[in-house]
């Protein structure tokens, strides 16, 4: 994009305000209140159907109740400009004021952009990892990594701590990391990378193109990352063994990125209000997530004949053995290791205080709902 064009873009929405600004002052003055809105136009990474497209569309809600309606965001699905993985590059060049995305997605542009959710799992959560991403140096990090290191023209934050992803979706049972061995397999970013080394072999594939790669034989296992995603796509008519908890993905949280010149064309109040509508989505994506997530596990497991499994611990620590090995090539680069430091530094002392604190939440659960459990 040239400096003239992204010149013309930065002013678009000043000129725009200003025009409705001029309009309104030929009028009397009540009429001022009625001018017309500034209108984002977002793009996400997911399908019109898929609830993530909703988590999107409920951040968007709440920065129109809270700037009075002066600011509307025109929240549109993947495909709709560009494709799922392109929208880094659709906000930097101006084609988009802003996406709701995951920054693995733009991983093939700089592997680092794994560590902001999809990196090694230290021992910390999705929590643990988005708290490090606003109080433990992750946002300073992630700016170095997208403004200095790459040259962009954007500003993202990170909302909604996802729960850990599923392993995912098998025709057979897969028990030990032998059980793996030749599977095709769909993930994204470092995991990628991760379970290449356990003997998989991986395509990297938009969640809307999952189950129809399943039905021509492309893969013949997958995950994406969560039981209503997984439903919506029809994953349950592929497959029928569905596989919970994995460390290839534990610690994501949704990116709001957007173009530093829409950003700066925008009053201080408004940007202030996209700024920390982020955290106000994501304690509402967090309550729905619940509420849909286990509603939709029970219908796969109750009404779609799907075995619901807890990945099994052998798996699981072929996984961490697996990252131990990937690790030391991720730290050759100077960035990702300066990420992977301090990361590492977060969870050692935040996860003590969290594992330490936390009651047996299991032991409570098995006293008032025993049998409950399929461990």
């Amino acid at each position: 994009m040239t400096d003239k064009a992204k010149i013309n873009r930065r002013s678009f929405l000043r000129r725009s305000a200003l025009a409705g600004g001029a309009a309104a002052g030929t009028l009397a003055a009540p009429a001022v209140l009625a001018q017309s809105p500034i209108v984002l136009k977002m793009q996400t990474s997911w399908g019109a159907g898929n609830i993530w497209q909703e988590f999107a569309q409920d951040y968007a809600d709440r920065v129109e109740e809270m700037s009075g309606g002066r600011l509307k965001i025109d929240v549109l699905p993947a495909g709709a400009v560009v494709g799922a993985f392109q929208v880094l590059d659709a906000v930097n060049d101006g084609v988009l004021d802003a996406a709701h995305s995951v920054p693995v997605y733009w991983y093939g542009k700089n592997k680092a952009a794994s560590l902001f959710g999809t990196g090694p799992v230290f021992g910390g959560s999705a929590t643990t990892m988005l708290s490090w991403f606003y109080e433990g140096g992750g946002k300073a990090l992630y700016d170095e990594l997208t403004q200095d290191i790459m040259g962009l023209d954007v500003d993202g934050y990170m909302g909604f701590p996802m729960f850990a992803q599923p392993f995912g979706w098998f025709k057979e049972e897969v028990n030990t990391p032998e059980d793996l061995q030749g599977f095709k397999y769909r993930t994204v970013g470092l995991a990628a990378d991760l379970l290449q080394s356990m003997g998989m072999s991986v395509a990297q594939l938009p969640g809307g193109e999952i189950v129809p790669a399943m039905e021509r034989g492309v893969i013949d296992a997958f995950e994406f990352n969560n039981p209503s995603s997984d439903k919506d796509f029809g994953a349950h008519d592929v497959a029928k063994n569905y596989y919970l908890s994995s460390y290839h993905q534990a610690s994501e949280s949704f990116e709001f990125l957007f173009s530093k010149f829409t950003m700066e064309d925008l009053d201080p109040d408004l940007r202030a209000i996209l700024k920390y509508g982020v955290e106000a989505a994501s304690t509402a994506n967090t309550a729905k997530a619940m509420r849909r997530y286990s509603a939709d596990l029970k219908w796969l497991k109750e009404e779609a004949g799907v075995t619901v499994h807890r990945t099994s611990e052998e798996i699981l620590a072929a996984q961490l053995e697996a990252w131990d090995e990937l690790i030391p090539e991720l730290e050759a680069d100077p960035f990702m290791k300066k990420c992977l430091d301090s990361q590492r530094e977060w969870v050692e002392q935040v996860t003590y205080y969290e594992i330490m604190n936390a009651p047996d939440y299991t032991l409570a659960y098995e006293h008032y709902f025993p049998g409950r459990l399929d461990l």
